[in-house]
């Protein structure tokens, strides 16, 4: 659709509502191949797997958590196809036209940093194989540049590169890199997979593992409880649904291209219970595979593939575990805080200038490498806010407006969504009391018990969407307190 008379400070053509929808769904099936087969998302998946203790469990607590990442997939996606608007334009609707650029702000610092983390991991595994050479090694081991080996700054910086030619030329192109790079990673996964499996000569699940070097290599995993036992497999599960917190909020800029809510849905089905369990299936006999055949529990793909005895094998895998961390890269850690920046000063930012300033955000953290520090512990802090924002969004789209939103008045300065200068107070103030519950309290004060911070993500979203929902109410039947 097209908006009549935009204010020139909530529009560009990048947040317009998409005109043109080209995303069947094979294209929406590979945001989900894009976003879950990288580096970081195998490891998960192999800890999570290991933890589940055997296979029966890992398809109970894996497939409860895939299934409910499908239905909170499908209710923000619908709403993008409906809409056609992207991410920090629907906020508008409960933050205010203003007020938005929070919850936009908020995506794109996590993005920046898991962009630079994404992009490190990358291109550790094209210096995992290169170091193969032993001139390559004593280079590595030898030159050092701001603060890192001569050779991990160059391979850093060539994937950083490779990023920016891939958005170039915007969202199109990004489905097309997505088209080709999500099947590849596929057949590069079953390939490990085969091979180590034929080698160990064993198809098992973890069972030969000792638990307690089980218990040790699962450690950072964020899952509480022994191996297979309910509160591991409930974690377990917990902590699936959560590593998608990002993805809620503004998957909405992938399905506002969808072709129809049927393409959404078809490709959703295949891409997140589906192909989520299977990926999760062949991280896990891969991780045990190669515990049978090297004598340790090698959780990271690019450890795997760094002790092939064939350079041609390793060679691939470490190509396609890069093109795979890309392409994560590409949908969770670029695209977000495009659209998100360029919410923020739309006359000055358009969609590649909010790329760029991500890009660029990300290549001066390289130096300090937060995301092998405690700076990590700051992101997931502001991460878990996440949760109070999908709550509101979703309760204000569904519960509120019934699906029904004026979206040309998202354009609009002194519109519906106007509320106090811009600013919704109601959104505000649920906000503020789910990040108590979600993030302050559980990370600042021993007041609540220790379980409660791997379920944080899902206390901010109930309470933050409660108390958006009493107050949002209260103000209808009462226009006096309406903020």
């Amino acid at each position: 659709m097209s908006v009549r008379n935009p204010s020139p400070s909530l529009y560009n053509e990048d947040l317009a509502p998409a005109e043109e929808r080209k995303w069947g769904a094979f294209s929406i099936f590979n945001v989900w191949t894009s976003d879950v087969h990288s580096l970081w998302g195998y490891y998960l998946a192999a800890s999570l797997f290991l933890l589940c203790g055997s296979f029966v469990n890992f398809v109970i607590a894996i497939g409860i958590g895939s299934l409910v990442i499908f239905v909170l997939m499908s209710l923000v996606g619908n709403a993008g196809v409906r809409t056609g608007v992207p991410f920090p334009v629907l906020a508008r609707a409960s933050f205010g036209t203003f007020g938005a650029n929070v919850p936009a702000l908020v995506r794109a610092v996590v993005a920046c940093f898991w962009y630079g983390a994404q992009t490190a991991a990358a291109s550790g595994a094209i210096v995992a194989l290169l170091i193969r050479n032993d001139n390559l090694l004593a280079f590595h081991q030898n030159s050092h540049f701001l603060g890192h080996s001569t050779l991990e700054v160059i391979c850093y910086v060539i994937v950083w590169a490779l990023q920016l030619l891939i958005i170039q030329r915007g969202m199109e192109t990004v489905r097309k890199f997505q088209d080709w790079a999500g099947p590849a990673v596929w057949i590069m996964m079953l390939v490990l997979a085969v091979y180590l499996v034929a080698k160990s000569g064993t198809f098992s699940f973890g069972s030969e593992i000792p638990r307690d070097v089980l218990i040790e290599k699962t450690k950072d995993a964020g899952v509480p409880g022994e191996p297979g036992s309910i509160a591991a497999l409930a974690a377990v599960a917990a902590t699936w649904i959560t590593y998608f917190a990002a993805l809620y909020l503004n998957f909405c800029d992938f399905s506002r291209y969808a072709t129809s809510e049927k393409a959404l849905k078809k490709g959703n089905l295949w891409g997140l219970p589906i192909n989520l369990l299977a990926f999760c299936l062949v991280a896990g006999v891969t991780t045990t595979a190669a515990f049978t055949v090297y004598g340790e529990v090698l959780l990271h793909p690019e450890q795997i593939s760094a002790k092939f005895d064939s350079w041609f094998l390793a060679l691939l895998a470490a190509l396609t575990f890069a093109i795979a961390t890309l392409g994560i890269n590409v949908v969770a850690n670029f695209v977000s805080p495009a659209f998100d920046f360029a919410n923020v000063f739309p006359r000055q930012i358009n969609f590649k200038r909010g790329g760029y300033i991500a890009a660029l955000i990300a290549l001066v953290l390289y130096p300090f490498a937060p995301w092998e520090t405690g700076a990590a512990h700051f992101v997931n802090f502001i991460g878990s806010t996440m949760g109070p924002i999908f709550g509101i969004m979703m309760v204000d789209y569904y519960l509120i407006r019934r699906s029904q939103l004026n979206v040309e008045a998202l354009y609009h300065e002194n519109g519906e969504f106007r509320f106090q200068n811009g600013w919704h107070g109601n959104a505000f103030i649920a906000f503020a009391v789910g990040v108590l519950f979600s993030s302050i309290l559980p990370t600042f004060t021993t007041i609540l018990p220790d379980w409660w911070g791997t379920y944080g993500w899902f206390f901010g979203v109930a309470i933050g969407g409660a108390i958006y929902f009493v107050l949002r109410m209260g103000a209808r039947r009462n226009p006096a307190f309406a903020a």
